[in-house]
């Protein structure tokens, strides 16, 4: 006689996980399909991992380290690259987080740039986007030695990983944060952000944002104006690909939701891709359409610069 119990719970932890891993998804793109069901991504390539290799200079206030990944490729034409940001609340964590996304993306033909930066409360608002800023001109500098096109290269985050690359492709170029180490090197050709903490004065006075940009919003209203990515929107913006929990509780989906309609408004390309019953944690270990997708979207606007502005 089976085990009818354990079959049954055999069957339901089998459906929640059916269910956890495709339960499915609003794909909202600002024009035309998305990119996933234009275009399949490409046979995955090999790649060579390098050792890891600081991308700071001496003077810097920490020796900062960047794990990079070279597309084994023949040909000497330019490829694209990626630079790929953890997150951790701006405190905590490493690259080993996105080693697998940078792989998949690697496999694709970037040079995937997966990096270190610095830690609040040691550290504050904006010594991140500095260290952003720091990789960007590393990548320019490495870029004959590795085949990089500079004006293909893309920015990949998760939560505040996410956030850093969103405020330096809308913030890091130009303006007020672009001073005294960005500039044009540090302009980014698209960008793909999952779980985005697109607004800071969204948020209550906790911990982590009290700690990164070193008070409250009542105490410091121009700083969490300047570290929000949805409050730095201009005509420059570059194309992005976001996608999110339905059921994020740490960074509510608003954040996600309120930041495209702005990108839309303003006429920037964009998708959004929000996974239907998934939290924040969730949204990241079960990615795995979300990123392909998300990769699809990228290669689409490398591939468009490239038409667009041939390297040669």
């Amino acid at each position: 006689m089976p085990d009818m119990l354990g079959l049954r719970r055999i069957v339901g932890f089998s459906a929640l996980a059916l269910w956890l891993s495709g339960c499915g998804a609003t794909h909202q793109v600002t024009q035309g399909e998305p990119a996933i069901e234009q275009s399949a991504l490409r046979e995955p390539q090999p790649f060579t991992r390098l050792d890891p290799q600081r991308y700071t200079p001496e003077a810097w206030p920490e020796p900062l380290r960047a794990h990079v990944l070279l597309p084994s490729t023949q040909s000497s034409a330019l490829r694209p690259a990626a630079l790929v940001v953890h997150g951790g609340g701006w405190r905590n964590r490493g690259p080993e987080d996105m080693e697998r996304i940078a792989e998949q993306l690697a496999a694709q033909g970037y040079v995937t740039v997966n990096i270190e930066h610095r830690f609040a409360p040691d550290y504050r608002f904006p010594a991140q986007l500095h260290d952003l800023q720091q990789a960007m001109a590393w990548i320019h500098a490495n870029a004959a030695t590795w085949q990089i096109d500079t004006d293909r290269i893309v920015g990949v985050g998760f939560s505040s990983g996410a956030h850093l690359v969103c405020l330096l492709a809308l913030a890091g170029s130009d303006g007020p944060l672009a001073d005294p180490y960005g500039g044009e090197h540090a302009r980014l050709a698209a960008v793909m952000a999952g779980g985005l903490p697109s607004d800071l004065l969204k948020f209550d006075d906790g911990r982590l944002v009290v700690d990164f940009i070193g008070g409250t919003r009542a105490e410091r209203p121009e700083a969490y104006a300047l570290a929000s990515p949805a409050r730095q929107i201009t005509a420059k913006a570059p194309p992005f690909f976001l996608f999110h929990g339905s059921w994020d509780q740490l960074v509510p989906v608003d954040h996600a939701t309120d930041f495209y309609a702005a990108l839309k408004a303003q006429g920037t390309l964009s998708e959004l891709y929000l996974q239907r019953g998934r939290g924040h944690v969730t949204s990241f270990l079960l990615r795995g359409s979300a990123i392909e997708a998300g990769i699809a979207f990228l290669n689409r606007q490398v591939s468009l610069r490239e038409a667009a502005y041939p390297s040669g």
